[in-house]
């Protein structure tokens, strides 16, 4: 089966790979990594309905759960793990899940993507319902281990998307969604931590992101619920009211401290005049959209 898919086939430009100058080499791996931002914008479509979905889902409460198997695992997990410093989500709100556990994230379990059941073992050891929401991520778009947890997750009807890099994929028949970006050959005969883990990376940011705005975590282009956990996140709290509100750092300042560093109230506070409690209620009336708080 292999041989019939774009993923696993040869690049015609890199047959001499072995032969070429490193500038050759690189310039020509470059021209094949331009190849991806296209490829993913043909896909546009269906990634505004996961996007679009996942909203729906996150407004219910219900989580985004990433799952696949060695780099389209990791990919998925980096991209989870992101998300609470970035947006100040609960740790349990975006998971990622990948064959073999967390310990494959360093050294490949042998045999762990080739298990069906290991996919839906692991969607019910975190109690999947069907108010989450679970993303299969295979560059082949036929690992067992993602064809196992999407099966699982369709029966107890949860939405399902799959991300793959080849058309007419496996898990793409079976998620509700499917998201199949064909970049071309890897440069490196089925190396599809290159092309094909670039193509996911980029539908992952997309995903999380655009999700993120659709729930209000926002404001403009500012990432106004950053977790302040370091020097460097404390004084990029400060820029984001300051470039908001148009205040002084000193302003910015005072005004994260009378807030617990809540960026959010502290915009709404300034921008408003209102005190901390109802600039609070603000908030909350419009579930954390600091636009519509602000308007009100």
């Amino acid at each position: 089966m292999l041989e019939n898919l774009t993923t696993e086939a040869r690049n015609e430009k890199t047959m001499n790979l072995d032969e070429m100058s490193i500038v050759e080499f690189l310039t020509t791996m470059n021209k094949e990594d331009e190849k991806v931002a296209k490829a993913v914008n043909d896909e546009i479509p269906s990634i505004a309905k996961a996007v679009e979905e996942i909203i729906e889902v996150k407004k219910q409460g219900g989580r985004l759960i990433y799952i696949g198997a060695g780099t389209s695992g990791r990919i998925g997990l980096l991209d989870a793990v992101e998300c609470p410093p970035t947006f100040g989500t609960d740790p349990e709100e975006v998971l990622g899940l990948m064959a073999g556990g967390e310990k494959a994230f360093i050294k490949a379990v042998e045999g762990a993507e080739d298990s069906k059941d290991l996919g839906k073992e692991d969607l019910q050891n975190i109690d999947l319902t069907n108010g989450d929401i679970v993303v299969g991520i295979a560059a082949s778009g036929r690992t067992p281990y993602v064809i196992g947890a999407l099966e699982y997750a369709r029966s107890i009807g949860a939405p399902t998307v799959a991300v793959s890099c080849n058309k007419g994929s496996d898990i793409g028949r079976i998620a509700d969604i499917s998201i199949e970006v064909v970049a071309g050959p890897e440069v490196l005969t089925g190396s599809t931590r290159l092309k094909a883990g670039t193509a996911q990376k980029l539908i992952c940011n997309m995903l999380s992101t655009a999700s993120m705005v659709g729930v209000g975590k926002v404001y403009g282009n500012l990432m106004v619920d950053v977790q302040l956990t370091n020097e460097k996140l404390v004084e990029r709290a400060k820029r984001i009211v300051m470039e908001a509100t148009s205040c002084t750092y000193d302003t910015a300042e005072e005004y994260l401290e009378k807030t617990n560093s809540n960026s959010k109230l502290a915009i709404v506070m300034i921008l408003t005049g209102l005190s901390y409690e109802e600039s609070l209620q603000r908030l909350e009336k419009t579930k954390g959209f600091v636009r519509q708080a602000i308007a009100k």
